[in-house]
Order: structure tokens, then sequence, then C-alpha cells
């Protein structure tokens, strides 16, 4: 039964008239971040052609992004409870924005690689104070989570304007132009968001414990490069040791939060359930989608010969099916229950991947629009619930780095998807049985095969590019099929894990 209790002292929150034009100014955050990370899947054709990256090149500017955001957004979050979220907000956006152009105009793949490395840097700053603002804006927990679900909502529109915008951009100027459309949203949001934005930070925060963040930092790289590196080559002694350096210092860094009288991250947010059902929930979705994600702009434009808009807008159902969720998943949780909507919906992701093994050069858009509509409304009932879940389940003095291990659960499923799932595609891709005369980079990567064939004699390179085309649709569709076991069994995990746990009605 719905509660109907006002309380007797408003807060100030609550009171606060101006709360809902804050709010606009956090989701330019999320579009930026979500713009950016959308872009570069439709870019990479052209980046290839361009910079002529290898196949680990192509993968390291695909997901050292994440690498760097997951290793340093408890960090983060932590130093934006303790200096003030709206300063380190903008702050970030303004170093977002700067990036962007190193992104834009670098000339060698490792140039590119840097600046996307140091755009994570800035991109940490973004995501867990937006959050934790949100968390510190909206204490009616009904208008929480419909603030939580515009901003769910925008990161979803994000990843519709990035394509469409990206698409037509590439048509028309060269690749780098998709970094440089962070520059306007950037400045809307530094000079709106200085008069709007409400400054919070926790009172005697303690020290910024800088052992606590190399330790962080190190662990996050260590152990995702490890699993990348195995993934798509096998275990060597380098990889090995990567592995194990980086969960060393994650223990050292576990270890070290329980010692600390104000540590970076109280690992007692981890005791309660719901907070770790909802963790576990994202990380596992976001594993089985990213991979998936990464490579369906290079299907759709190498594959079946899309241009870069059309690929753009080809997306766009994932993005509306999340927007429309996100807006009524407070409510569906509150009416039925929050297991059932977040299990509900991953169960509906791993369906449609499911769905996506059987596609081939020649699959019409109808299966492939259905698909994504069904991914995005799935994604927009699950992500949605468990932000709310995990902001609700600790004290707003805590908002920043209980985001911050939302998001950092977000981005490490986002770079060990893009590593996993991205190596499935790339490992059969590899062995695709060439015509003689295929070169080698023909087997590095389907844009490097696609150049190469402009110049070999056409009949050889026509037969190289359909054994190209057909290894890379044989890849996309056994990495569709991981990601569909991922999902579902992401689905079982929250039915068993979220028991019980209900969002509140009552400020």
């Amino acid at each position: 039964m719905t509660s109907t209790l006002q309380p007797a002292h408003p807060t100030e929150a609550v009171k606060r008239p101006g709360r809902w034009l804050a709010l606009s100014v956090l989701v330019l955050a999320v579009l930026l971040v979500a713009v950016d990370a959308t872009v570069l899947g439709l870019a990479t054709p052209y980046i290839s052609e361009d910079l002529k990256p290898s196949g680990t090149q192509l993968l390291w500017i695909g997901d050292v992004y994440s690498f760097v955001i997951a290793g340093l957004l408890v960090s983060m979050g932590s130093l934006g409870d303790r200096i003030g979220r709206k300063r380190i907000l903008l702050v970030g956006a303004t170093a977002f924005g700067a990036i962007s152009v190193l992104n834009a105009y670098a000339t060698t793949p490792e140039l590119l690689i840097v600046a996307r490395a140091l755009l994570g840097v800035a991109g940490a700053t973004l995501m867990p104070a937006t959050l934790a603002l949100i968390r510190n804006l909206f204490h009616d927990p009904r208008e929480r989570s419909l603030a939580i679900g515009i901003w769910g909502a925008t990161a979803s529109a994000g990843t519709a304007i990035g394509p469409i915008a990206g698409g037509f951009l590439l048509e028309h100027f060269w690749w780098g132009s998709v970094f440089l459309i962070n520059l306007p949203v950037m400045a809307v949001l530094v000079v709106v968001g200085i008069k709007l934005l409400p400054e919070s930070r926790t009172p005697n925060p303690g020290p910024w414990d800088m052992i606590s963040v190399a330790l962080s930092l190190v662990g996050m790289i260590g152990v995702v490069y490890a699993v990348k590196e195995a993934a798509a080559h096998g275990f060597t002694w380098v990889t090995l040791a990567a592995g194990l350096l980086g969960a060393a210092a994650l223990y050292a860094f576990v270890r070290r939060q329980l010692t600390l009288p104000t540590p970076l991250l109280d690992m007692r947010l981890f005791r309660g359930r719901g907070f770790s059902g909802a963790v576990l929930a994202d990380l596992l979705t976001i594993l089985g989608l990213s991979g998936l994600v990464f490579f369906l702009s290079q299907f759709l434009q190498l594959v079946q010969g899309r241009g870069p808009l059309e690929a753009g807008l080809a997306e766009l159902p994932a993005a509306i099916g999340a927007v429309a969720a996100g807006l009524i998943a407070g409510r569906a949780a509150r009416r039925f229950s929050v297991r059932a909507v977040v299990a509900g919906g991953l169960a509906a992701i791993g369906v449609a991947l499911a769905v996506l093994t059987v596609i081939d050069r020649s699959t019409g858009y109808p299966l492939l629009g259905a698909a994504l509509l069904v991914v995005g409304i799935g994604a927009g009932f699950s992500f949605t619930v468990t932000s709310d879940v995990i902001l609700s389940s600790v004290p707003k003095e805590q908002a920043g780095a209980a985001s911050a291990v939302s998001e950092t659960a977000y981005e490490l499923g986002a770079a060990l998807g893009i590593a996993v799932l991205g190596s499935i595609v790339t490992g059969v891709y590899r062995d695709f049985p060439g015509p003689a005369g295929t070169p080698a980079e023909a087997h590095e990567s389907l844009g490097g095969a696609v150049e190469a064939a402009a110049g070999m004699p056409a009949q050889t390179s026509g037969a190289m590019l359909d054994a190209a085309r057909q290894s890379f649709v044989d890849g996309l569709a056994l990495a569709s099929g991981a990601g569909a076991a991922v999902l579902l069994a992401a689905a079982v995990a929250a039915w068993f894990m979220l028991r019980g746990q209900r969002l509140d009605s009552r400020p």
C-alpha cells in the first residue's frame, strides 16, 4: 500500500524550487559522457582507415577509457565528497571538453589511446558527482526515483543522439569531428552549472588517502588488463603478473579501507544484500551488452553496407525503449517489486541477445530493430531501479562513494565486456579462410580487410571480403550467445539477491 504521509519538517531539498532546473544541468554531464561513448563505435572504421591501428590497438582505443575511468571512479567520488561535488563536476566537465580536442586531432593510434586514457581521468569526475548531487537535491523518494529515471533516460537519449549526430558528422567531416561535439555541451554545463547547482560536501570528511587512490587504480587496471590479454592472446607470464599485481592491489585496498578511520570507500556498504545485488546486476548487465554494442556499428556499416547516419538511426530503438522504461521504472518497482522489475529487465535483454545469434549478412532490419527495442526496455528498467536502490541504501553523506561504486560496476563491466566478448569476435574473425594473397592486416580487423581490398584485384578482393564478413558475423553471433548467457544468469542472481528489497515511499 502506498504511503501518503508527508514529513512534519520538509527538508530544504524537498522545498527547493530550483531543484528541477539543477537536474537539467546534471543531465547535461550524463549526455556528455553517453554521446562520447557511442560515437566511437561509428567512427571506428574511419579511424582504422586513417590511423591504421592493429587489431589490439583498436581494442585499446575502445576500452582504455573504461579501464582508466573504472580505476579512478571510487577515488574521484570520494574526492567530490571531500572538496565539493559541484566543484569537481565543473572542473571535470571543463577538462573533458579540452581533452576532447586532443582526441579529435590525434595523428597516431598511440596518441589516440593516450588521449582516450586522459578522457577517462576527466570522465571519472562526472558520473559520481551527478548521481551524488541528485541524492542531495531530492530527499523525497518518489521525486528521487523520477529524477534518477530522467538521469538514466538522458543517458539513453545520449546513446541515440551520439550515433545520429556522429553519423551526420562522419558523412560531412573527418572522424575527429565526433569528439568536438562535446565542446558546446561542456560550455553550457559549466556556464549554467555555476549559477544553478548547489554545492554539497561531506562535513569533516578526513584526508584523501593517496595510497588508497594508487591501490585502487593499480588494482582495477591490472585485473582488467589481465582479463583482456588472456581473452585475446591466452595466458602469458606478463598476463599472469598483471593479474596477480592487480588482485594484490585490490586486496590491499580493501584491507586498508577496513582500517582507515575515514576510508575512501566504506566497505560496510556491501553488507547490505540489496546494495550488493544491485551492483552485481549492473556489472553483469553491461558486461553482456558492451561487447555486442562495440561491434554492432561495424556490422551495420562494414557488413550490411549502411552509411554512418543510417547506422546511427538503426540503433535508435534501443534508446527509445530505454527512455520510456526509465521514466516509469520507479513506479513499476513500487507497484510490483524491485526484484521483479530488475530480473525481468535482465531476462528480456538476455532473450533479445539470444535472438541475435541467428543473424547473418542479409538479416532484415525488423528483427534487428525489434531486438534492440527489447534490449533498451530491459536496460531502462534494470539500470534505473538498481541506481535507485544503491543511492537509497546509504546516507546522503556517502552518496558520492556509493555513486562511484555503481559507476565502477558499469565501467568495469564495459571494459570486461569489450575485452571478453570483443575478443571472441576478434578471435573468430582472425581465422577467416582468405584467398591466396590476402594481406596480414586484413586478418587484424574487418576495417583493415575493407581497406586492403581497395588495392587488390576485383576477383580476389571480392572473395576475401566475403570470407571476412562471414567470419565477422559468425564471431558476432557467438558473442551474442555468450552475452545472452551472462544476462540470463544475472537475472537469476538478481531474483534471489534482491528478495524483499523495496523502494521507499516516504521522505
